[in-house]
Formats: C-alpha cells, sequence, structure tokens
C-alpha cells in the first residue's frame, strides 16, 4: 500500500511576514492529522526555508525545497547544495519542474545530475515530468514524458529511484485552471508505472509514488486521489491559501 503523499509549492510567492504565518497555519490546522496515513510536505522560497523549518519543527508538516544544485560547493553563485539544504532541516526537494524545464531551460542531463545528488545527500526528490499542450494535442505525451524519465533516471540504480516521488505535471494544466480529467490522470500515471517496471521491476513499481500536479484545488481533490495510481498530489496556488491546502489534504486523507 503506497502512503499518500501531499506537497505544498508555494513557487516565487510569499514574504517574510506571510510565509511564516501561513505555515503556522498549515501546522496548527493539521497537528490533529495523523502521519500514517498520509506524508505532507510545505516548499517556500530558498530564503524563507530557514524560518518556516522551525514553524514546522516537531510537527506532522515536513519541509520541501524547490531546487538545488547538483555541486557540493565552490564558486556556483546563487546556487543551493544539497547540504545547505539539509543543515536547515530539508526532507524534500523538487527536482525538474516543468517552469525550471521551459522557462529557465532546465536539459534532462541536468536534472539527472540534480537527482543524482540529492538521493546521494539523503534528500528525497520530487520528479516532475509533464508535456506541453502541442505535445498532447500531437499524441506524444507518452514519448515526452518516457524520454524524461529515461533521461532523468539515467545511471540510478533501483535502491536509489525507491528514493523519488514522481510528479506527473501536464504542463497546459499548470497555473491555467485546466486541470486533466481523473482519467487523463490515472491513464498517464498507469503508463509511468509500467515504465518503472520495465525499467526497474515489478516491486519498485508497485511502490513508488506518483503525485499529480496542475491546477489542483479542493473542488478536484478527491476525485483525482480516488484513482488507483494517483498516489499524491503537488498543490501549487492552492497551497498558498492555508484553507484550501487544508482542504485538499483533508480529501486526500479521506480518499485512501
Amino acid at each position: 500500500m503506497r502512503k499518500p503523499f501531499v506537497a505544498g509549492n508555494w513557487k516565487m510567492n510569499t514574504n517574510s511576514q506571510s510565509s511564516l504565518s501561513l505555515a503556522e497555519g498549515i501546522v496548527s490546522e493539521l497537528k490533529q492529522l495523523g502521519t500514517d496515513r498520509l506524508d505532507i510536505a510545505i516548499c517556500p522560497p530558498f530564503v524563507y526555508l530557514q524560518q518556516v523549518a522551525k514553524a514546522v519543527s516537531a510537527s506532522n508538516v515536513a519541509l520541501g525545497a524547490q531546487d538545488v544544485y547538483y555541486q557540493a560547493d565552490g564558486a556556483f553563485t546563487g546556487q543551493i547544495s544539497c547540504q545547505m539544504l539539509k543543515n536547515i532541516g530539508c526532507m524534500y526537494v523538487i527536482i525538474g519542474h516543468s517552469e525550471k524545464r521551459h522557462v529557465i531551460g532546465e536539459k534532462d542531463d541536468l536534472i539527472n545530475k540534480k537527482l543524482t545528488a540529492a538521493i546521494n545527500s539523503g534528500l528525497l526528490p520530487i520528479f516532475c515530468v509533464g508535456e506541453l499542450l502541442e505535445e498532447r494535442e500531437a499524441g506524444k505525451t507518452e514519448t515526452v514524458v518516457t524520454r524524461q524519465i529515461e533521461n532523468g533516471l539515467a545511471g540510478l540504480e533501483l535502491e536509489k529511484v525507491s528514493a523519488i516521488t514522481i510528479a506527473y505535471e501536464p504542463v497546459w494544466a499548470i497555473g491555467t485552471g485546466k486541470t486533466a480529467t481523473s482519467g487523463q490522470a490515472e491513464e498517464v500515471h498507469q503508463m509511468i508505472r509500467a515504465l518503472i517496471e520495465k525499467m526497474y521491476g515489478k516491486e519498485l513499481a508497485e511502490d513508488i509514488r506518483i503525485q499529480y500536479g496542475g491546477s489542483v484545488k479542493p473542488t478536484n481533490a478527491a476525485e483525482l486521489m480516488a484513482e488507483e495510481d494517483v498516489d499524491g498530489l503537488l498543490v501549487g496556488g492552492a497551497s498558498l491559501k492555508k484553507d484550501d491546502f487544508v482542504a485538499i489534504i483533508k480529501a486526500s486523507w479521506r480518499a485512501k
């Protein structure tokens, strides 16, 4: 039985005061929710990680970062290392998000280096994959997602891949208000699980968690989570509203 996992990606939002208030509010609302059935994480901007770490300490909410660099240290201005994230209490890190791929221009080989470094350091990556609208309309969803996964996991052995959560995020549904139907999400999640089985075997395929991300809201969370192969949600805009994020988490908790 895969344990559901809901993570909030705050992206480039909040300020010093609102990030702390949001984190404290989420922790307070969820303190009675048992962690035996659901994992929860929030991923603030780098500059607020340290204060949010204090707000979530000793709670059932884990801390994640939105990105990481693969080098341990050195002359890499503006970059953040795995050990820096671990040092302030991060458990998770988002890698390969569509905005990093399609806005910043990250390629599969860089994402692979980041995944490798994160796993080797003891961080748990949330590895994002997903297709553009024109790729879906051209019937290339499976080709694109397969390429991203095969290249992203290149050289990683089974025991290392077991640390990863895969997040399927159709790019056309991120921040657009459009959402893949639960059936569309399930179809791609099934394809991803079949690919992992082909690459690493049935046991890992059955164990690996696959989140859905893309305009997740309280109104669609339960329907998405009711699908057999949707093991969690990576939440963007709705994670910036305490009540919405808490509602999504509670819907996910009930659905599984």
